[in-house]
Order: C-alpha cells, then sequence, then structure tokens
C-alpha cells in the first residue's frame, strides 16, 4: 500500500473513532509552542496535515479522539489540558514590547509568550480561590510624552499615581505587583539567552517577565522600571522601535532617579567611591548612575568618556554589587495561604486542567526562591 493510501486509511480509521467533545485550540498552540514544535513537525508526529493543525489552534475544527489522544503525547501534556474549553488569552507578538526584538529568533519569542499566556491561566485557577490585587496602573496625562520633558513629567506622574514616596524606590517589582501586574521571571531551561525582558497589556493583566541572566539588583530593578514604562506610555504603539524603547529607557531613569532628587548624590566630576555611594542608595548601576550624571549636565563630556571607558574595562557585573535581583513574590504568596488551608499547587493543577509540572514552573518563576540555612 503507498503511503498516501496509508494517510487515508489512517484519517478514516480515526474519524471512525469519532471527534472529542471539547477542545481547546489556544492550549494546543500553548503546548505546541512551549515545545518549540513548528506545526509541521508536530503535523507529522500526529499523521495530520500542518493546516489541520492550524485549523485546530484556531477552533475552526475539532480532532477525532484518536489524534487527539497523539496530541497530548506529542506535547507531554494531560489529556485533560487539551480537552478542556477556556476562554482564550492570546498574546499576539505584535502587541509585545521585546528589549531584543530583533536579535531574538521567533521560535524563542514564542515559547516565551506561550510562557506568558500559560501563566494567565495559572493565575485565573488561583483566583478562583484567592482575591488578589486588582489592575490599577494610572493613566498619564502627559501630552508631549515623545519629548525628554515630557517623558520625565510622566515618570513624576507615574511615581505619585503609584504612590512612591520621595527617593529611592523600595523595590519595583513588588510595586508593579501590588498594582496588580503579573511579573515573573523567565525560567532558565525554558528560555533562550537571547530573550531579555519584554512586557505586554494583551491579557487579561499586564505582564512582565525578566530575564533570568541579569543576576544583579540593580539591572533587575531598571529592566522592570523600563518595561512598567511600556506598560504606561506604549500600550498603543507598535512595538520594536528604536524611539520606544530609547523612551522607556528615559522613563525608567526619570522614574528610579528623578532629576530633583537624585542631583545632589551625584558628583561633578568623575568621582567613583561618591557614584559607589549614589548606586547603594538609589538601587541603580554605576552605568546607568554615570549616564544620569550627563543628561543632568553635571558630568562634562570628557569625564563621561573616561568613566564609560573604566566602566567596558570593569565588564559585566560592574564593582560594587547589590545582591540577588529583586523577585516576585505575589504568586508565592497566594499558594502558601492556600497551603494553609490545605490546597496545594497539584490541586490548583487540577482544577484548572493545567500541567502540574509547568504550574510549578510557573510559581516558582513568580515567587521569590531565595536559599535558607536549615536548622542543625
Amino acid at each position: 500500500m503507498s503511503a498516501p493510501q496509508d494517510r487515508s486509511l489512517a484519517a478514516r480509521q480515526r474519524r471512525a473513532l469519532g471527534t472529542v467533545d471539547t477542545f481547546s485550540g489556544a492550549r494546543l498552540g500553548i503546548a505546541r509552542r512551549m515545545a518549540r514544535l513548528p506545526r509541521t513537525e508536530l503535523a507529522a508526529k500526529v499523521g495530520i496535515s500542518p493546516a489541520a493543525i492550524t485549523q485546530l489552534e484556531r477552533d475552526l475544527i475539532r480532532p477525532a479522539t484518536a489524534t487527539a489522544a497523539e496530541l497530548c503525547l506529542a506535547l507531554g501534556v494531560p489529556a485533560a489540558f487539551l480537552l478542556h474549553a477556556v476562554a482564550p488569552q492570546p498574546i499576539p507578538a505584535s502587541a509585545v514590547h521585546f528589549r531584543s526584538l530583533r536579535s531574538t529568533p521567533a521560535m524563542s519569542r514564542d515559547q516565551a509568550l506561550a510562557f506568558a499566556e500559560l501563566s494567565l491561566e495559572v493565575l485565573a485557577a488561583i483566583e478562583d480561590y484567592v482575591d488578589l490585587p486588582g489592575v490599577s496602573l494610572p493613566a498619564l496625562d502627559v501630552p508631549a510624552r515623545d519629548t525628554p520633558e515630557g517623558v520625565a513629567r510622566a515618570a513624576g506622574q507615574a511615581r505619585r499615581a503609584l504612590g512612591v514616596a520621595d527617593g529611592p524606590v523600595p523595590h519595583v517589582v513588588r510595586l508593579l505587583e501590588a498594582h496588580g501586574v503579573l511579573v515573573l521571571r523567565l525560567p532558565d531551561d525554558l528560555t533562550d539567552r537571547r530573550v531579555d525582558a519584554f512586557s505586554t497589556t494583551a491579557g487579561r493583566r499586564p505582564v512582565v517577565l525578566l530575564s533570568p541572566m541579569k543576576d544583579d539588583k540593580a539591572r533587575s530593578r531598571f529592566d522592570c522600571a523600563h518595561e512598567l514604562g511600556h506598560l504606561l506610555l506604549h500600550h498603543d504603539a507598535e512595538p520594536g522601535s528604536k524611539v520606544i524603547e530609547n523612551q522607556a529607557q528615559a522613563f525608567a531613569a526619570a522614574f528610579l532617579t528623578p532629576a530633583d532628587q537624585v542631583a545632589e548624590d551625584l558628583p561633578r566630576r568623575l568621582d567613583w567611591p561618591a557614584l559607589h555611594r549614589a548606586k547603594r542608595r538609589w538601587g541603580v548601576s554605576l552605568k546607568a548612575l554615570v549616564y544620569r550624571a550627563h543628561s543632568l549636565k553635571l558630568l562634562n563630556d570628557a569625564a563621561y568618556r573616561r568613566a564609560n571607558v573604566q566602566l567596558a574595562a570593569w565588564g559585566t557585573p560592574e564593582p560594587g554589587p547589590l545582591g540577588p535581583p529583586e523577585s516576585p513574590s505575589l504568586l508565592g504568596t497566594a499558594i502558601a495561604m492556600l497551603a494553609d488551608i490545605g490546597i496545594t499547587i497539584d490541586d490548583i493543577a487540577e482544577h484548572g486542567s493545567l500541567p502540574a509540572e509547568r504550574v510549578h514552573d510557573i510559581v516558582d518563576a513568580a515567587t521569590n526562591r531565595r536559599p535558607h540555612v536549615e536548622p542543625s
């Protein structure tokens, strides 16, 4: 029997078994992208066409019972995951602000976005048990936000609206979480190193995902403030342009180090001890402080060039580490509360028809997992 005849016979056998009653095309797409499988490769594994995979992901057709089982096996997910009807929460790449858009392969971006979509489903399952903070990001009224002065005013408005007192922001990640943003750190084993921090408002909650490669408090704070800039300034802007990224960078600088407050801590000449003191106080890098001092015309061009030569010689990580990066805590706190009443992560996974291993990954990604010493 020829290969086309074999495929035809297999298709007839699958149809004879009937189709499933419920099926989630959105979850099929999540599982396929999490597994970094192109449609052509998944189709070959289960013996259907790539076009059929596309139709299934778009909920245009339902699979035969045997095909659904083969899809679950190929993707390593429980049957309940694909057969559980859910309202999809798609996050299109066109609505995401990637820090490294052009240097990141499409497959790696797709995997990271699938992780974000699955995280929103885990959040929804947890919210069936726990009331989490609602989304309360401010709407900024800054007409000239495309100018440096406008971005600085937007950052000042944001600090006031988010309840930040004068001086350093105590914890940027927890500030975002308190205002309803889902913040996670991408897992090491899932992440292409070229995927940097990114953010989006396309889901049911704003999402910020931070890179696991930046094991540094100053850089994590700046990254998070940069993504906050995108959430507040660019929710309706086309992502990826240098102009948009520069605005988010300027917002982060003004949000973390307001000009009228940080100026007294910045030296008027190249003074590394003074810059280290400012770094410890404001929680931002020497590089960011040198740039800030120059942009505020406190350091002249010659001193700025000498500073950057020295920073390049030191490389990364720069001297004077501030400790581990800021980490999320919201989901970990919710899970701990549920554990007190006997509800486990595995219970959450079963409730939402979610892969238990992935739920653990997501809770870990949204939790401050710091090592501790066991008592002897």
